[in-house]
């Protein structure tokens, strides 16, 4: 089945109502006196969270404010997509697909569609399989390369031959991988948040060390310590997803908590994601069921024997943003397996960079898109 049929979200009241009183009886956990976040979320936090959606937060504006945007449901490959699809109007516009991470969503990019659309973006922004309203998944091996081949059936879909695509966190793995699979539709792959492709992986030799500049190895220790001391969400995505799938599904506050230790960039930055945009995008997992499908992909691409081979240079160019708080990529190691033909490093922003400062990354990503056309 080929249909596209246009969607809107409509939570019923019944979700709304659970949610409330879900959030009523929360079960905070104790913590270490001057603990911080050196132990993960703070009571500080997740209560904070707690009491702004039970007092203030309104999910009907939410909801009304992203039904706004043209949405749409198909299915490939088994699999409910949800996207939205926004046109510039404009008769020259680019088309470009923008991709989400884990714990992110559709939501990441809201705030930048109005500048990209003004830039001349038709914007393809859809919920990767098992997230949101693209989930759950029900069958094994959504990993990168099958999300990948479904979204190229997508743009199909949609009548674009041509297009970009921007991807940030997974979205950095994927785009890069549709890139592969299909380097003459393609016209530039665009990331930031970048990790798996733009690092070093395993030990690195002394002697390599030695060439470092002095910012290389500042982002070297950096990654060196967020491997030994934050990598624990990965460990057990990748292997036991299901075990904390049981807790972030049942508790609106552990959902919370599991996915704000990455919004607060594990406390380095506990509000740098305004707290509505943040629960937004919690609620879109909460409604939805998808907490448990979402890190299901952690395990896939684990589980995936081609995820760790040496990857082929697809030849398409590539542009990489590093955003102020999310410096970890080196460009050496990019440069083996992408065509790298702009490299922007930047003072503000972090992760969530299209979150956090729209404006900012919505320009860089329209400069290079912008560049590749002069």
């Amino acid at each position: 089945m080929t249909d596209i049929t246009p969607f809107e979200i409509a939570i019923p009241e019944s979700k709304l109502a659970d949610l409330r009183q879900r959030l009523a009886n929360t079960n905070f956990a104790n913590e270490i006196v001057g603990g911080g976040w050196s132990y993960g979320p703070t009571g500080e936090f997740v209560g904070r969270m707690v009491e702004r959606l039970l007092n203030g937060f309104d999910w009907r504006k939410q909801e009304a404010a992203i039904n706004r945007h043209p949405q749409f449901m198909t299915e490939i490959d088994g699999q409910t997509i949800h996207f939205l699809h926004v046109k510039s109007g404009q008769p020259e516009a680019t088309p470009l697909l923008l991709l989400h991470g884990w714990p992110g969503s559709f939501v990441e990019f809201l705030d930048a569609i109005a500048p990209l659309t003004a830039a001349g973006f038709d914007l393809v922004i859809p919920s990767l399989p098992g997230f949101g309203f693209s989930g759950p998944t029900r069958d094994a091996g959504w990993n990168d390369g099958r999300i990948a081949n479904a979204l190229l059936e997508l743009m199909t879909r949609l009548d674009y031959e041509r297009f970009g695509v921007q991807g940030g966190d997974a979205g950095a793995v994927i785009a890069p991988t549709i890139a592969r699979a299909a380097p003459e539709r393609v016209t530039g792959v665009h990331v930031n948040a970048a990790t798996m492709g733009f690092i070093p992986m395993g030990p690195i030799e002394p002697s390599e060390i030695a060439t470092f500049s002095d910012a290389e190895k500042t982002r070297l220790q950096r990654l060196q310590q967020f491997m030994a001391e934050r990598f624990g969400f990965n460990a057990l995505q990748s292997s036991r997803p299901q075990t904390v799938a049981y807790g972030i599904t049942d508790s609106p506050a552990g959902l919370i908590a599991w996915l704000g230790d990455m919004f607060a960039g594990f406390g380095d930055s506990p509000d740098a994601v305004e707290q509505d945009k943040f629960l937004t995008n919690v609620l879109i997992y909460w409604f939805t069921g998808t907490a448990a499908s979402s890190i299901r992909l952690y395990y896939e691409n684990a589980h995936d024997p081609e995820a760790w081979s040496p990857k082929p240079n697809s030849g398409v160019p590539t542009g990489v943003a590093i955003f102020g708080r999310d410096e970890v990529a080196i460009r050496r190691y990019g440069e083996t397996g992408n065509t790298i033909v702009r490299w922007t490093e930047l003072d503000t922003g972090g992760h969530f960079a299209a979150m956090e400062v729209p404006e900012v990354w919505a320009g860089e990503v329209a400069a290079f898109f912008s560049n590749l056309k002069s």
